[in-house]
């Protein structure tokens, strides 16, 4: 995927980010499955998911049934941004 840069000219203005609809898709299967290989291999599934997002070292994500190549093929903010959604929906913020 295409690497999003941003240029801050105006610090008192906020920045919009969003992804499509077929991306949101894609990113959450694509957690379904690091989450799945992660947990067989015996792995802490939250633990290692953030430790890629926060160092962006894909050696936090198993080999195991593709895992690390799939999470590398999703930008970590869309990760970010997808978690933060479902977490929302699941609390029932959005209502």
């Amino acid at each position: 995927m295409e690497e999003k840069k941003r240029e801050r000219t105006d610090l008192d203005s906020t920045q919009f980010f969003s992804i499509l609809p077929e991306q949101q898709s894609s990113v959450q299967k694509i957690l379904s499955v690091v989450y799945e290989a992660l947990s067989e291999k015996g792995y802490d599934p939250v633990n290692q998911i953030v430790g890629y997002i926060m160092s962006g070292d894909p050696t936090y994500v198993t080999n195991y049934k593709g895992a690390r190549s799939l999470i590398m093929k999703v930008e970590r903010d869309e990760l970010v941004e997808e978690i933060m959604r479902s977490y929302i929906q699941a609390n029932h913020w959005n209502d």
